[in-house]
């Protein structure tokens, strides 16, 4: 099971470094499944000052943050979090935006209806 190891520190740092490297200032790498997988687990680099616009929630989902610090925001409300904080992402319009440098877990899992 080495193949599937993932030394999230590591990871980090290479997406951090592609996001600083990129004209959309993030990057993403799935970590564990794919589209056709119930369960998927996507890290994201999000630089400071940028946003993953408003979109429709996953049936079910977290976010965790690894490093940095997010706000999250839904439908008249918002939360923020910093690097260990973990949430259920709410199932409603969303959106994520980085205060600084920021890592995160993204956990879905796919409905199978």
């Amino acid at each position: 099971m080495n193949d599937m190891l993932v030394n999230l520190p590591a990871l980090q740092e290479q997406l951090l470094s592609k996001a600083r490297a990129s004209h959309a200032r993030r990057a993403a790498e799935t970590v564990y499944g794919g589209r056709e997988a119930i369960l998927r687990q996507t890290a994201m680099a999000l630089l400071a000052d940028q946003e993953l616009p408003e979109h429709d929630s996953p049936p079910e989902a977290t976010l965790q943050v690894l490093t940095g610090h997010l706000q999250l925001r839904g439908q008249d409300r918002h939360w923020d979090l910093s690097a260990g904080d973990i949430i259920p992402i709410p199932p409603e319009r969303h959106s994520v935006s980085a205060r600084d440098d920021s890592v995160f877990l993204l956990t879905v899992r796919r409905s199978t209806e």
